[in-house]
């Protein structure tokens, strides 16, 4: 089977966490992580919480949201990434699972935060919040990859 790259693997695996592992034919890891989008996604609903998120109604996205089970979601959704991530990389690359830690960190806190933060005194929601907290974890987590590995090489 054909190796994929490194963005098509990230790119299908955003769009469904276990794609790239069912197209690279990781089998096994795919259905498993095609069955925990299907089961945290319909035990924290999320799918309806977007909705509502889409349409401005964020009361509505809050009041249906179970924050217990979202709170598994930007872990597993980001373990998925890196997984096919790390699949398709060339095999000297070195900490390329820290952007994805740190973004993982900063979306779970980001839904924690999402009840009581607003920005420019705007309610962001469940949703758009924890997005937005994607960036910093994203910088966090490249920055961190730059100084040990510039640290490393001294």
């Amino acid at each position: 089977m054909k190796k994929m790259g490194r963005l098509e693997a990230v790119l299908w695996n955003i769009a469904f966490p276990g794609f790239s592992q069912l197209l690279s034919g990781q089998y096994i890891k795919g259905v498993l992580f095609v069955f925990l989008e299907f089961l945290i996604n319909s035990k924290s609903q999320f799918n309806l919480a977007i909705m509502y998120s889409f349409i401005g109604e964020m009361e509505r996205a809050y009041s249906v949201l179970n924050f217990q089970w979202i709170m598994f979601y930007p872990c597993v959704y980001m373990f998925a990434i890196w997984d096919a991530y790390r699949f398709a990389m060339p095999e000297d690359e070195k900490l390329s699972f820290l952007p994805f830690v740190f973004s993982a960190y900063f979306v779970t806190v980001g839904i924690m935060y999402s009840t009581k933060m607003t920005i420019f005194k705007m309610n962001l929601g469940p949703i758009f919040l924890p997005i937005l907290f994607l960036l910093p974890g994203l910088i966090c987590g490249f920055l961190m990859k730059y100084l040990l590995l510039y640290k490393s090489k001294k």
